[in-house]
């Protein structure tokens, strides 16, 4: 039997460089961990120590990750992800299941972000401006790749110089206190585990870099180096924010905060500056929703280039280049998921989808073999990201892990009783 071949589509555009791509990941991340996920996640590891080991777990699984995604992206240079790799490496079945993971847990995700938007700026009516919030970064995909990269570049600079400011404040006050970074009270191995599970969710954008692989030049150069740097840059923000949180809050304040930077800037005695970092939050998260749209609307464009999704998304707007009807569908099914779901249910079970995606990355590279190129054991990183997905992924919270499942087995079977039978050969 032949592989069916992807139908005829126009191409997008190559105009991303290594510096762009970084910052649609950077993007895609800064704003998720430290604004939405330190506070559960410090909940679920019992103790500051906890906490930071859980962001270690998170990262190293993180950064396996990324090690296999960049050897695969450059391998495979084009929209779709790990969608196109566990097709190319594993069969159809693997491919259509991490296309269907991402497309699913990346919806939720976009739905947590923009709720979070909502939260931020009127938490009276947080769903309002959730939906005004998809229909603005929408209009702003749609304006083509460039564009995005642009306005990210922006929202990525406004993030930083508030996290900075932030840090300073935490700091220089005199209301820090290091012993609170090493309190072991409560810490389990499971609660650091189901922890880690929670910050994955923070992690997961540096897969924007590659399902924008048809849009940077030069993929195999600049995937390879743009992926690492990204997360690097990003673990690097992250423990800061949160050892700083933990020093000024310590863990039980910081477990039960709605809003954890803002309570660093009130602890640390200036309560007048907390707007400043509900509109920095709000800034952040924007930036993780505009790059979030952009990646789901590629993923599906690739899954209907090879008919797992109709057909008509394949689409590419003749002048903007742009899957055009694949982002209007995320947008609205974005939008629809505002008005009924909520936060902490979107993102476990954004964090169980995507760890399911990452493993068929992970699994996908394993089939790659050694790199002579790297000095780097790149199957034994493959290895290790494969069962970190898995563990990380049992251990998140069991509702979320059967809505996952539900969903997933959901998707194979639709995709089975529609999909039409290849003629046999």
């Amino acid at each position: 039997m032949q592989r069916q071949q992807p139908a005829a589509a126009a191409p997008l555009d190559r105009r991303l460089g290594v510096r762009d791509a970084v910052i649609i990941g950077l993007g895609s991340m800064l704003g998720a961990g430290v604004f939405v996920v330190f506070a559960p996640a410090t909940a679920a590891a019992g103790s500051g120590i906890g906490l930071l080991t859980a962001l270690a777990v998170a990262g190293l699984v993180g950064y396996c990750n990324a090690n296999s995604s960049a050897r695969l992206a450059a391998r495979y240079p084009e929209s779709g992800g790990t969608y196109v790799y566990g097709r190319e490496r594993l069969g159809d079945f693997a491919g259509f299941l991490a296309g269907w993971s991402f497309v699913a847990g990346k919806t939720a995700s976009c739905a947590a972000m923009a709720l979070t938007i909502g939260a931020y700026l009127w938490p009276g009516h947080a769903r309002l401006v959730a939906v005004v919030a998809v229909v603005a970064v929408t209009a702003v995909n749609l304006g083509g790749i460039s564009k995005t990269a642009r306005v990210t570049r922006w929202l990525v600079a406004a993030t930083l110089a508030v996290l900075a400011a932030v840090t300073v404040i935490g700091l220089v006050t005199g209301s820090a206190d290091p012993a609170r970074l090493v309190d072991r009270a409560g810490i389990s191995g499971y609660g650091v585990l189901g922890a880690a599970g929670l910050l994955f969710f923070a992690f997961a954008g540096y897969a924007r870099i590659a399902t924008l692989g048809e849009e940077v030049r030069d993929p195999e150069r600049t995937i390879p180096r743009a992926v690492p740097l990204a997360l690097g840059l990003v673990l690097l923000v992250y423990l800061t924010l949160a050892m700083v949180s933990l020093s000024v809050l310590g863990a039980d304040r910081l477990a039960d905060s709605s809003a954890p930077l803002a309570d660093v800037v009130t602890a640390a005695g200036l309560p007048g500056l907390a707007w400043l970092v509900r509109v920095g939050a709000a800034v952040a998260v924007t930036g993780v929703l505009l790059a979030l749209v952009a990646g789901v609307g590629r993923t599906a464009l690739a899954m209907a280039r090879r008919r797992d999704l109709p057909g008509a998304l394949a689409a590419v707007h003749p002048r903007r280049r742009v899957p055009h009807r694949a982002e209007l569908l995320v947008a609205g099914l974005v939008i629809i998921l505002v008005s009924l779901g909520d936060l902490t249910t979107a993102i476990g079970f954004s964090s169980c989808t995507v760890l399911v995606y990452y493993a068929i990355t992970n699994a996908a590279a394993l089939t790659l073999g050694p790199d002579p190129a790297r000095r780097l054991p790149v199957r034994l990183i493959a290895l290790l990201g494969l069962v970190g997905c898995l563990t990380l992924a049992a251990t998140l919270p069991l509702p979320s892990v059967l809505a996952a499942l539900i969903v997933l087995i959901v998707g194979t079977l639709t995709r089975t009783l529609l999909r039409p039978k290849s003629p046999a050969i």
